[in-house]
């Protein structure tokens, strides 16, 4: 694996954990939103990483937000469409990622912080942890996807007064949102997510990304066009050995032996 200033990675079987640690509230300025991008890269064309779980070092943030430093730094349309422009690439590219990728929300997430969550396929959260775009504190709006996929998760309504209050909300009101997949304890998030990619990473490959691509692509047209990914996932999985395999250990009350072929 490569070395990065502002980001790690580390291996345990099949899964990496990439880790933001940009002190002391893993601020996303330049240096550090080019380091995940260029460690994602890394880790969807390694062909031993199965699953990937992103989370933040320390215990005060996964992500506290962008740099406001470098924000306000920002002095016209065409320097600020290229700051917003990288980041909407990157966190597109992790939630095109045909790997799964798990967020391991060990504490706030704020702003481009919460933007990197929604981008994630699975959202593990500590039950101290806060989230909220409060983007129009600062006379600004979301611009890395929260005006985007906050209202996919949470519906409209309720995303516009996110947005417009800059209002945050606990572990328990974000995961009734749907905007968690499962709360617990502090101190915990990281092992909860590392079973979890476990679980998922002893599945086919050929599998997990079938899956991501159906939901992920169907949720970008109609539903009848989603019916067609769907059965187009489907139909290229028969045949393969790990489909064989997945149905004859099944009738044989066996565990199936997946080889990612």
């Amino acid at each position: 694996m490569s070395e990065y200033t502002n980001v790690r990675i580390a291996m345990e079987d099949r899964v990496a954990i990439l880790t933001i640690d940009h002190p002391p509230a893993n601020a996303f300025n330049r240096a550090t939103i080019a380091d995940l991008g260029a460690a994602v890269d890394e880790l969807i064309a390694n062909d031993q990483v199965k699953v990937i779980i992103i989370t933040g070092a320390g215990e005060f943030a996964f992500v506290a937000g962008a740099d406001i430093n470098e924000i306000a730094a920002v002095k016209d349309g065409a320097e600020a469409l290229t700051f917003i422009t990288q980041g909407q690439e990157i966190f597109n590219k992790i939630e095109a990622c045909p790997k799964p990728v798990i967020a391991a929300i060990n504490a706030v997430a704020l702003g481009g912080g919460l933007e990197l969550a929604l981008a994630c396929h699975i959202r593990i959260m500590s039950d101290r942890a806060r989230v909220g775009q409060p983007e129009a504190n600062l006379g600004i709006i979301p611009g890395w996807g929260g005006t985007q996929r906050l209202p996919r998760a949470v519906g409209p309504a309720k995303a516009i007064e996110l947005i417009l209050t800059g209002d945050m909300v606990n572990a328990q009101e974000a995961f009734r949102l749907g905007l968690a997949n499962k709360i617990v304890p502090a101190g915990q998030v990281l092992a909860e997510a590392k079973g979890l990619a476990k679980k998922i990473a002893a599945k086919s490959k050929l599998t997990n990304e079938a899956a991501i691509k159906a939901v992920i692509g169907g949720l970008k047209g109609s539903l009848r066009d989603g019916l067609r990914l769907e059965a187009d996932q489907f139909t290229q999985l028969i045949g393969s050995h790990d489909t064989t395999e997945g149905i004859e250990a099944f009738r044989q009350k066996r565990q199936a032996k997946f080889t990612d072929s």
